[in-house]
Protein backbone atom coordinates (compact mmCIF):
# COMPACT_ATOMS: atom_id res chain seq x y z
CA UNK A 1 0.00 0.00 0.00
CA UNK A 2 1.74 3.37 -0.75
CA UNK A 3 2.74 5.21 1.78
CA UNK A 4 0.94 8.35 1.70
CA UNK A 5 -2.44 6.43 1.45
CA UNK A 6 -1.46 4.54 4.76
CA UNK A 7 -0.57 8.03 6.39
CA UNK A 8 -3.90 9.06 5.62
CA UNK A 9 -5.69 6.05 6.74
CA UNK A 10 -3.88 6.75 10.17
CA UNK A 11 -4.94 10.24 10.56
CA UNK A 12 -8.52 9.68 9.89
CA UNK A 13 -8.64 6.67 12.32
CA UNK A 14 -7.20 9.06 15.06
CA UNK A 15 -9.22 12.11 13.85
CA UNK A 16 -12.31 9.80 14.34
CA UNK A 17 -11.28 8.68 17.68
CA UNK A 18 -10.96 12.58 18.64
CA UNK A 19 -14.49 12.72 17.33
CA UNK A 20 -15.76 10.19 19.00
CA UNK A 21 -14.17 11.03 22.30
CA UNK A 22 -15.28 14.58 22.21
CA UNK A 23 -18.94 13.40 21.18
CA UNK A 24 -18.90 11.12 24.28
CA UNK A 25 -17.55 13.08 26.47
CA UNK A 26 -19.99 16.12 25.96
CA UNK A 27 -22.91 13.19 25.46
CA UNK A 28 -21.80 11.88 29.14
CA UNK A 29 -22.92 14.64 30.70
CA UNK A 30 -26.87 14.45 32.20
CA UNK A 31 -28.40 17.86 31.69
CA UNK A 32 -28.76 18.04 35.11
CA UNK A 33 -25.27 18.18 35.25
CA UNK A 34 -24.43 21.21 32.61
CA UNK A 35 -25.42 23.63 35.69
CA UNK A 36 -23.35 22.52 38.08
CA UNK A 37 -20.67 22.56 35.20
CA UNK A 38 -21.25 25.98 34.55
CA UNK A 39 -21.84 27.60 38.33
CA UNK A 40 -18.53 25.58 38.64
CA UNK A 41 -16.49 27.57 35.65
CA UNK A 42 -18.05 30.95 36.57
CA UNK A 43 -17.07 30.95 39.99
CA UNK A 44 -13.33 29.68 39.09
CA UNK A 45 -10.31 31.95 39.79
CA UNK A 46 -9.02 32.16 36.82
CA UNK A 47 -5.70 34.35 38.27
CA UNK A 48 -4.75 30.57 39.18
CA UNK A 49 -4.05 29.57 35.24
CA UNK A 50 -0.90 32.11 35.54
CA UNK A 51 0.98 30.30 37.82
CA UNK A 52 -0.27 26.78 36.12
CA UNK A 53 0.81 28.47 32.53
CA UNK A 54 4.57 29.39 34.23
CA UNK A 55 4.99 25.98 35.31
CA UNK A 56 4.18 24.55 32.12
CA UNK A 57 6.84 27.02 30.49
CA UNK A 58 9.41 26.01 33.43
CA UNK A 59 8.95 22.30 32.67
CA UNK A 60 9.30 22.92 28.66
CA UNK A 61 12.80 24.78 29.38
CA UNK A 62 13.69 22.23 31.63
CA UNK A 63 13.07 19.88 28.49
CA UNK A 64 15.10 21.96 26.54
CA UNK A 65 18.03 21.58 28.82
CA UNK A 66 17.62 17.82 29.22
CA UNK A 67 18.09 17.49 25.79
CA UNK A 68 20.67 19.68 25.05
CA UNK A 69 22.28 17.52 27.44
CA UNK A 70 21.47 14.32 24.80
CA UNK A 71 22.55 16.13 22.38
CA UNK A 72 26.30 17.10 23.74
CA UNK A 73 27.91 13.44 23.39
CA UNK A 74 27.14 13.97 19.75
CA UNK A 75 29.21 17.11 19.42
CA UNK A 76 26.20 19.74 18.84
CA UNK A 77 25.73 22.12 21.21
CA UNK A 78 23.19 24.53 19.89
CA UNK A 79 21.47 27.64 21.97
CA UNK A 80 19.03 27.34 24.65
CA UNK A 81 17.22 29.96 23.46
CA UNK A 82 16.75 28.39 20.05
CA UNK A 83 16.31 24.68 21.38
CA UNK A 84 14.17 26.08 24.07
CA UNK A 85 11.98 28.02 20.83
CA UNK A 86 11.85 24.08 18.55
CA UNK A 87 10.21 22.59 22.16
CA UNK A 88 7.39 25.12 22.18
CA UNK A 89 6.99 24.93 18.25
CA UNK A 90 7.18 20.69 18.75
CA UNK A 91 4.30 21.04 21.31
CA UNK A 92 2.29 23.15 18.85
CA UNK A 93 2.73 20.84 16.04
CA UNK A 94 1.58 18.01 18.12
CA UNK A 95 -1.90 19.71 18.36
CA UNK A 96 -2.27 18.98 14.94
CA UNK A 97 -0.79 15.74 14.19
CA UNK A 98 0.69 13.12 16.67
CA UNK A 99 4.19 12.58 16.42
CA UNK A 100 4.40 15.83 14.18
CA UNK A 101 6.11 17.83 16.88
CA UNK A 102 9.04 15.32 17.36
CA UNK A 103 10.44 15.54 13.60
CA UNK A 104 9.30 19.11 13.60
CA UNK A 105 11.38 20.30 16.51
CA UNK A 106 14.37 18.43 15.03
CA UNK A 107 13.87 20.44 11.63
CA UNK A 108 13.57 23.58 13.00
CA UNK A 109 16.74 23.42 15.09
CA UNK A 110 18.56 22.05 12.17
CA UNK A 111 17.70 24.90 10.18
CA UNK A 112 19.03 27.24 12.83
CA UNK A 113 21.96 25.29 14.32
CA UNK A 114 24.19 23.58 12.94
CA UNK A 115 22.90 20.14 13.96
CA UNK A 116 21.75 17.00 11.57
CA UNK A 117 18.01 16.54 11.67
CA UNK A 118 18.55 12.90 11.51
CA UNK A 119 21.47 12.80 14.01
CA UNK A 120 18.68 13.86 16.87
CA UNK A 121 16.20 10.86 16.25
CA UNK A 122 17.93 9.15 19.09
CA UNK A 123 17.62 11.87 21.11
CA UNK A 124 13.65 11.79 20.80
CA UNK A 125 13.75 7.93 21.19
CA UNK A 126 16.06 8.84 24.38
CA UNK A 127 13.57 11.43 26.05
CA UNK A 128 10.41 9.29 25.20
CA UNK A 129 12.07 6.31 26.99
CA UNK A 130 12.96 8.60 30.15
CA UNK A 131 9.03 10.12 30.08
CA UNK A 132 8.30 6.45 30.26
CA UNK A 133 9.76 5.69 33.07
CA UNK A 134 8.71 8.49 34.54
CA UNK A 135 5.25 7.98 34.26
CA UNK A 136 5.92 4.48 35.27
CA UNK A 137 6.88 5.88 38.86
CA UNK A 138 4.49 8.00 39.13
CA UNK A 139 1.86 5.29 38.99
CA UNK A 140 3.60 3.20 41.57
CA UNK A 141 3.86 6.25 44.17
CA UNK A 142 0.37 6.67 43.22
CA UNK A 143 -0.60 3.44 44.31
CA UNK A 144 1.60 2.85 46.84
CA UNK A 145 0.69 6.17 48.74
CA UNK A 146 -3.08 5.25 48.48
CA UNK A 147 -3.45 1.88 48.80
CA UNK A 148 -6.77 2.03 50.86
CA UNK A 149 -9.05 3.95 47.88
CA UNK A 150 -7.04 2.43 44.86
CA UNK A 151 -6.96 -1.23 46.43
CA UNK A 152 -10.61 -0.88 47.18
CA UNK A 153 -11.08 0.26 43.30
CA UNK A 154 -9.12 -2.45 42.13
CA UNK A 155 -10.78 -5.10 44.32
CA UNK A 156 -14.16 -3.91 43.23
CA UNK A 157 -12.60 -4.88 39.67
CA UNK A 158 -11.47 -7.92 40.18
CA UNK A 159 -14.85 -8.81 42.35
CA UNK A 160 -16.57 -7.58 39.06
CA UNK A 161 -14.64 -9.50 36.73
CA UNK A 162 -13.49 -12.44 38.90
CA UNK A 163 -16.34 -12.81 41.32
CA UNK A 164 -18.04 -15.82 42.08
CA UNK A 165 -21.24 -15.79 43.23
CA UNK A 166 -21.16 -15.23 46.72
CA UNK A 167 -19.03 -11.93 45.31
CA UNK A 168 -15.41 -12.80 47.13
CA UNK A 169 -12.74 -13.19 44.45
CA UNK A 170 -12.38 -16.66 42.94
CA UNK A 171 -8.61 -18.02 43.40
CA UNK A 172 -9.51 -20.49 41.00
CA UNK A 173 -10.11 -17.32 38.44
CA UNK A 174 -7.13 -15.07 39.30
CA UNK A 175 -5.12 -18.28 38.56
CA UNK A 176 -6.74 -18.92 35.35
CA UNK A 177 -5.93 -15.37 34.12
CA UNK A 178 -2.39 -15.36 35.76
CA UNK A 179 -1.68 -18.74 33.17
CA UNK A 180 -3.87 -16.51 30.37
CA UNK A 181 -1.14 -14.34 31.06
CA UNK A 182 1.82 -16.32 31.15
CA UNK A 183 0.66 -18.39 28.12
CA UNK A 184 0.53 -14.94 26.15
CA UNK A 185 3.94 -13.65 27.15
CA UNK A 186 5.42 -17.34 26.23
CA UNK A 187 3.40 -17.22 22.59
CA UNK A 188 4.94 -13.57 22.04
CA UNK A 189 8.06 -13.97 22.83
CA UNK A 190 7.83 -17.00 20.38
CA UNK A 191 6.10 -15.50 17.69
CA UNK A 192 8.91 -12.59 18.17
CA UNK A 193 11.70 -15.11 17.19
CA UNK A 194 10.22 -17.56 14.89
CA UNK A 195 8.22 -14.88 12.72
CA UNK A 196 10.96 -11.91 13.05
CA UNK A 197 11.32 -11.79 9.22
CA UNK A 198 7.79 -10.48 9.18
CA UNK A 199 7.52 -7.03 8.42
CA UNK A 200 4.81 -5.79 11.41
CA UNK A 201 6.82 -8.09 13.66
CA UNK A 202 9.85 -6.03 12.74
CA UNK A 203 8.26 -2.37 13.45
CA UNK A 204 7.24 -4.06 16.69
CA UNK A 205 10.76 -5.41 17.95
CA UNK A 206 12.05 -2.30 16.69
CA UNK A 207 9.75 0.37 18.69
CA UNK A 208 10.95 -2.05 21.62
CA UNK A 209 14.38 -1.62 20.69
CA UNK A 210 14.30 2.15 20.48
CA UNK A 211 13.11 1.90 23.78
CA UNK A 212 15.95 0.34 25.12
CA UNK A 213 18.59 1.96 23.61
CA UNK A 214 16.93 5.47 24.67
CA UNK A 215 16.90 3.54 28.33
CA UNK A 216 21.08 2.59 27.97
CA UNK A 217 22.12 5.59 26.13
CA UNK A 218 22.22 7.65 28.90
CA UNK A 219 25.42 6.41 30.14
CA UNK A 220 27.05 8.52 27.04
CA UNK A 221 25.10 11.28 28.63
CA UNK A 222 28.33 13.28 30.35
CA UNK A 223 26.16 15.65 33.27
CA UNK A 224 24.26 12.10 34.39
CA UNK A 225 23.40 14.47 37.50
CA UNK A 226 22.24 17.11 35.63
CA UNK A 227 19.85 15.06 32.97
CA UNK A 228 18.11 13.04 35.79
CA UNK A 229 17.47 15.91 37.72
CA UNK A 230 15.54 17.55 34.86
CA UNK A 231 13.70 14.33 34.09
CA UNK A 232 12.21 14.49 37.40
CA UNK A 233 12.01 18.25 37.40
CA UNK A 234 9.64 18.35 34.27
CA UNK A 235 6.91 15.92 35.82
CA UNK A 236 7.18 17.87 39.65
CA UNK A 237 6.21 20.88 37.33
CA UNK A 238 3.48 18.89 35.82
CA UNK A 239 2.54 17.96 39.27
CA UNK A 240 2.30 21.29 40.10
CA UNK A 241 0.23 22.65 37.05
CA UNK A 242 -2.22 19.80 37.92
CA UNK A 243 -1.98 20.71 42.04
CA UNK A 244 -2.67 25.24 41.10
CA UNK A 245 -5.15 24.38 39.02
CA UNK A 246 -7.05 22.47 41.89
CA UNK A 247 -7.28 25.64 43.76
CA UNK A 248 -8.99 27.24 40.82
CA UNK A 249 -12.09 25.13 41.56
CA UNK A 250 -13.92 25.90 44.57
CA UNK A 251 -15.48 22.01 44.66
CA UNK A 252 -11.61 20.65 43.86
CA UNK A 253 -9.92 23.33 46.18
CA UNK A 254 -9.72 20.45 49.01
CA UNK A 255 -8.13 17.93 47.37
CA UNK A 256 -4.01 17.55 48.29
CA UNK A 257 -1.09 16.22 45.94
CA UNK A 258 -2.48 12.66 46.35
CA UNK A 259 -5.38 13.40 44.12
CA UNK A 260 -3.05 15.35 41.87
CA UNK A 261 -0.84 12.47 41.72
CA UNK A 262 -4.04 10.46 40.40
CA UNK A 263 -4.96 13.33 37.89
CA UNK A 264 -1.35 13.59 36.73
CA UNK A 265 -0.89 9.70 35.98
CA UNK A 266 -4.73 9.73 34.35
CA UNK A 267 -4.18 12.98 32.07
CA UNK A 268 -0.79 11.67 30.69
CA UNK A 269 -2.29 8.34 29.53
CA UNK A 270 -5.03 10.49 28.09
CA UNK A 271 -2.02 12.77 26.05
CA UNK A 272 -1.20 9.25 24.74
CA UNK A 273 -4.36 7.77 23.93
CA UNK A 274 -5.30 10.94 21.62
CA UNK A 275 -3.65 14.25 20.04
CA UNK A 276 -2.69 16.34 23.50
CA UNK A 277 -5.41 14.72 25.50
CA UNK A 278 -8.18 15.86 22.98
CA UNK A 279 -11.86 14.23 24.17
CA UNK A 280 -10.37 11.57 26.45
CA UNK A 281 -8.55 14.30 29.23
CA UNK A 282 -11.50 15.31 30.48
CA UNK A 283 -13.40 11.93 30.38
CA UNK A 284 -10.44 10.45 32.39
CA UNK A 285 -9.85 13.11 34.72
CA UNK A 286 -13.53 13.07 35.85
CA UNK A 287 -12.94 9.26 36.32
CA UNK A 288 -10.42 9.97 38.64
CA UNK A 289 -11.75 12.35 40.78
CA UNK A 290 -15.04 10.13 41.29
CA UNK A 291 -12.54 8.08 43.04
CA UNK A 292 -12.52 10.53 45.52
CA UNK A 293 -15.74 11.42 46.06
CA UNK A 294 -16.22 14.62 43.54
CA UNK A 295 -19.69 14.88 41.48
CA UNK A 296 -18.70 13.95 38.03
CA UNK A 297 -19.75 16.89 36.89
CA UNK A 298 -17.18 18.73 38.46
CA UNK A 299 -14.88 16.32 37.43
CA UNK A 300 -15.98 17.53 33.89
CA UNK A 301 -15.74 20.91 34.33
CA UNK A 302 -11.92 20.89 35.98
CA UNK A 303 -11.22 18.21 33.14
CA UNK A 304 -12.14 20.37 30.61
CA UNK A 305 -10.57 23.88 32.36
CA UNK A 306 -6.97 21.99 32.87
CA UNK A 307 -7.27 20.59 29.28
CA UNK A 308 -8.25 23.78 27.87
CA UNK A 309 -5.23 25.69 29.71
CA UNK A 310 -2.65 22.99 27.92
CA UNK A 311 -3.82 23.00 24.72
CA UNK A 312 -3.87 27.57 24.17
CA UNK A 313 -0.83 27.32 26.25
CA UNK A 314 1.19 25.28 23.50
CA UNK A 315 -1.05 26.89 20.49
CA UNK A 316 -0.18 30.71 21.97
CA UNK A 317 3.19 29.92 22.63
CA UNK A 318 4.43 27.52 19.57
CA UNK A 319 2.95 30.65 17.46
CA UNK A 320 4.91 33.33 19.59
CA UNK A 321 7.77 30.98 19.37
CA UNK A 322 7.55 30.65 15.30
CA UNK A 323 7.80 34.60 15.34
CA UNK A 324 10.29 34.97 17.70
CA UNK A 325 12.70 32.58 16.31
CA UNK A 326 13.57 34.09 13.03
CA UNK A 327 13.79 37.35 14.89
CA UNK A 328 16.66 36.52 17.68
CA UNK A 329 18.54 34.54 15.08
CA UNK A 330 18.66 37.79 12.98
CA UNK A 331 19.75 39.55 15.28
CA UNK A 332 22.16 37.46 16.87
CA UNK A 333 23.78 37.17 13.20
CA UNK A 334 24.04 40.58 12.74
CA UNK A 335 25.65 41.19 15.89
CA UNK A 336 28.36 38.44 15.03
CA UNK A 337 29.04 40.20 11.91
CA UNK A 338 29.36 43.69 13.84
CA UNK A 339 31.75 42.09 16.12
CA UNK A 340 33.58 40.32 13.51
CA UNK A 341 33.91 43.16 11.71
CA UNK A 342 35.78 45.24 14.71
CA UNK A 343 37.90 42.57 15.58
CA UNK A 344 39.13 42.58 12.11
CA UNK A 345 39.32 46.20 11.99
CA UNK A 346 41.99 45.91 15.21
CA UNK A 347 44.11 43.43 13.71
CA UNK A 348 47.45 43.91 12.88
CA UNK A 349 48.40 44.85 9.41
CA UNK A 350 45.27 46.71 9.31
CA UNK A 351 45.73 50.05 7.48
CA UNK A 352 43.24 51.41 10.02
CA UNK A 353 44.37 50.51 13.15
CA UNK A 354 48.05 51.03 11.88
CA UNK A 355 47.82 54.87 10.59
CA UNK A 356 50.42 57.21 12.32
CA UNK A 357 49.18 60.01 14.73
CA UNK A 358 50.14 62.50 12.02
CA UNK A 359 48.08 60.68 9.33
CA UNK A 360 45.54 60.38 11.63
CA UNK A 361 45.23 64.30 12.53
CA UNK A 362 45.25 64.75 8.46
Amino acid sequence: MNKKIKSLIQYAIILALVVFLVWWSLASIKPDQWPLIKHSLTHANYWLLVPVVVALLASHLSRAIRWKILMEPLGYKPRLSNTYMAVLIGYMANLAVPRLGEVLKCTVLARYEKVPADKMVGTIVAERAFDLVCLVIVMVITIITQTDLIGDFLYGMMTDTFGSKTQSISISRILILVGILAALAAGAIFIFKKFSHVGFIRKIRKVIDGIWQGLTSVRLVKKKGWFIFHSLFIWAMYLMSVQIGMYALTETAGFGIKASMAVLFSGSIAMIITPSGIGAYPILVSKTMKLYGLNEAYGQAFGWLLWTVQFFQMLLCGVVALILLPWLNKQKDDHEITSGNRHQDHQPGNSKATDSPVEAAQ
